[in-house]
């Protein structure tokens, strides 16, 4: 009896000890990622934890945002930005881990109005009248070219279109590609660019034009992991946004999965 007891004893201890390692090995980590991935990056961060591979915490902003906030000390272990310049200047400072950047995923830009707007499909050209489609005192919705990643790829598309001209002094500018969506949503703007995968999220909206790929520089998302303790946690994250699963998921919001 005494020997069973004893069997039963190490048994049982075995499983425990294997739990602890088990619960050690999944460590927790918080990545900060451009607004525009919200939805399809809190799915994929959901199967990741669900698989026991420790929490996602997830925080959403603007890339130019969440860069800022990563050379201030935010304690972030994943950097997913929505264009290449802002990840060039974490790169710059030293910030990230050598060899963890990649290309994650490409995205469309597309000009939108709200669901029960007037206007029906119209052509991005120098011809575009795009005064008279926003109105007496319509403003375009759009990220701040100055700093977000959408309205720097807006104001490059309608430069090239030669349709900036008409519009800089009647933009509405948002902190981030959701709250310019938001703006649209509710028909304070007339008109908003905004990403492909944004307008595809709301009913609200729609789609009234998609620009021509040439007509600003390629939309992509990096990824790469924060220079920190938890690198190692880090490089497992950004390994699982390129699995089958995850790609299920970017693909059906309308992302281009490179």
């Amino acid at each position: 009896m005494v020997s069973i007891i004893k069997s039963i004893g190490i048994v049982v201890g075995l499983f425990i000890c294997f739990g602890f390692v088990q619960t050690a090995a999944a460590t927790d980590i918080t990545v900060f990622a451009a607004a525009s991935t919200t939805n399809a990056l809190t799915e994929i961060a959901n199967i990741y934890e669900t698989r026991g591979n420790g929490r996602v915490a997830l925080s959403f902003a603007s890339s130019s945002t969440l860069a800022k906030q990563i050379e201030n000390g935010a304690p972030a272990d994943v950097f997913l930005s929505a264009d290449a310049e802002w990840m060039n200047y974490l790169e710059e400072k030293k910030l990230l881990e050598s060899g963890s950047r990649s290309g994650l995923l490409g995205n469309r830009l597309v000009l939108i109005v709200p669901a029960s707007s007037s206007v029906q499909a119209v052509t991005v050209s120098p011809q575009l009248d795009l005064v008279a489609l926003l109105g007496k005192d319509g403003l375009l919705s759009v990220g701040d070219p100055a700093h977000v990643p959408v309205g720097k790829y807006a104001k490059a598309a309608l430069e090239y279109l030669k349709l900036w001209s008409q519009v800089a002094g009647k933009i509405a500018p948002a902190k981030d590609v959701r709250t310019g969506l938001t703006f649209v949503e509710r028909a304070e703007s007339p008109l908003g660019i905004v990403y492909a995968t944004d307008a595809a999220i709301s009913d609200r909206v729609r789609v009234v034009e998609v620009f021509p790929a040439d007509s600003h520089p390629k939309i992509d998302y990096p990824v790469a992991a924060v220079k920190g303790a938890k690198s190692k946690a880090a490089l497992a994250f950004i390994k699982f946004l390129s699995t089958p699963p995850a790609k299920e998921i970017w693909a059906k919001y309308g992302f281009a999965v490179q």
